[in-house]
């Protein structure tokens, strides 16, 4: 266990980060995105405990995202998919290196949720 309290799962207990996609989208919609904070505190949790350590907080994300009027949440995203890749290779799965860029390009583009659709695909694939 290291300084931040975060140790790396057990890959037994690591299927709890598993999310419906098609459910998640819906409940995004319907409830005009709001659902949306909820999907990315579970996909920061994931990323934390997958990594074992603290590289993301849910309300620093919410206070800077706010503060800058979205810019930081394009930084976010970068790391989001950056996590994804540093797992991915830590566990020898395959790896798609321009995951970052593309979280990035696609909040640029008004479609951000792609980019958490994407990034809970990885994240059902690490863990499934």
């Amino acid at each position: 266990m290291d300084e931040g309290g975060y140790r790396p799962a057990p890959y037994a207990d690591e299927g709890r980060h598993y999310a419906s996609i098609p459910l998640y989208l819906i409940l995004t919609l319907l409830t005009a995105f709001i659902f949306n904070l909820y999907w990315n505190y579970r996909q920061m949790v994931a990323c934390n405990e997958l990594l074992g350590r603290r590289e993301f907080s849910f309300l620093v994300w919410l206070l800077l995202s706010l503060l800058t009027c979205g810019l930081y949440h394009l930084y976010y995203q970068y790391q989001m998919g950056a996590a994804i890749v540093e797992i991915e290779h830590e566990r020898g799965l395959a790896v798609y290196e321009g995951l970052p860029m593309a979280s990035v390009v696609a909040t640029i583009l008004g479609v951000g949720v792609v980019a958490d659709c994407i990034h809970q695909n990885e994240i059902n694939r690490i863990v499934g």
